[in-house]
């Protein structure tokens, strides 16, 4: 899988029922430590690729559908693999005949070396009586160091033989993993937004087959200046207030640009634009979304509200823009945004 541009798709973040402010529109003035800013609801998007060149057999998952991690989604047809790998177990087998033709021969040559060393203490005993020739002796010894040699020669082809086994199993074990890779599997929980291949259809190896909305990463980014962003911490508060919703979203600073920028074309004034401003991701709490993932949908435009550093004092309430939700209406659990 590869990870692709950030998207919009166009839609709306429905999260109902998470309510935890209603929005009251008295435009109030917000405190100094609360940093606000224009965006839209985004996510990740990911391709599921082929890792093996292959034609695809099957696709599973259709555009729209909530897939899980470890789903399969999608099959690559690997019988030319099936029929490979029963050739390199084949070949497995032969090499591990061969080990045992080459510990069959490493037997049979110390038995040589054995007899070639008796027959030269016998031969030598003779000489030392009288009854047999240096010359016979000396042929003696030559027969015991080739059958020295023919076993030392003899455990050298039962390493190498064992070798050529590692090497076949390790063929065999390359062929399992391309078959294996034939079934592609999902690594995050998400939404097909394309499927971008058939059944039938023949892929290169990184041959995109489906693109998935990646609801692990929802997020809206806004651009704040500098004198705002310096004060931006990672991991700080923040609250998400949708056009469509009346109520706003808690969520949490995940990145801020360590790079200026100009701000981007979505800010309409002139004056704006001039501006060198830093780029902030709010992201959404994964639970928060899995708990309603049946409404989530991204591409709606907001409002991020960020808390500051201070230097001093207490931090600030959240502006009266976001208020909590009636007690009737909010959740029994969870952060009300009254601090």
């Amino acid at each position: 899988m590869q990870k692709n541009h950030i998207f919009a798709l166009g839609a709306a973040i429905l999260l109902a029922g998470v309510g935890y402010y209603v929005v009251s529109g008295d435009g109030s003035t917000l405190p100094d430590d609360i940093a606000s800013g224009n965006g839209r609801i985004e996510a990740t998007q990911v391709d599921i690729s082929t890792k093996i060149a292959g034609r695809v057999k099957e696709v599973l998952a259709r555009e729209g559908d909530l897939v899980e991690p470890g789903e399969t989604v999608a099959t690559i047809d690997v019988a030319e693999l099936q029929a490979q790998l029963l050739r390199a177990e084949a070949d497995v087998a032969s090499a591990q005949s061969a080990v045992a033709a080459a510990r069959a021969s490493i037997e049979e040559a110390k038995a040589r070396l054995v007899l070639a060393e008796q027959e030269l203490a016998r031969t030598e005993v003779l000489v030392e009586k009288g009854h047999d020739s240096q010359e016979n002796r000396d042929v003696r010894v030559s027969e015991r160091n080739v059958a020295r040699a023919n076993v030392a020669s003899a455990e050298a082809t039962l390493v190498a033989q064992q070798r050529s086994v590692d090497a076949a199993r390790a063929v065999a074990t390359e062929i399992r993993t391309q078959i294996n890779d034939g079934v592609l599997k999902s690594t995050v929980i998400g939404r097909v937004l394309y499927r971008l291949a058939e059944p039938g259809e023949v892929l290169a190896s990184g041959g995109a087959v489906m693109t998935l909305v990646n609801f692990q990463d929802i997020y809206m980014e806004i651009f704040l200046p500098s004198s705002q962003a310096h004060r931006v911490a990672i991991g700080a508060e923040a609250r998400v207030q949708l056009d469509i919703l009346d109520f706003a979203i808690p969520a949490t600073v995940s990145f801020v640009s360590p790079e200026s920028q100009f701000t981007p074309k979505e800010v309409e004034t002139p004056s704006e634009r001039e501006k060198l401003m830093f780029r902030v991701k709010v992201r959404v709490p994964s639970d928060l979304v899995l708990n309603h993932i049946e409404s989530v949908k991204t591409g709606i435009r907001g409002v991020a509200y960020v808390r500051l550093t201070r230097l001093d004092g207490e931090p600030s309430a959240w502006p009266a823009i976001l208020k909590p939700m009636p007690a009737g209406l909010a959740p029994e659990t969870g952060d009300t945004g009254t601090h």
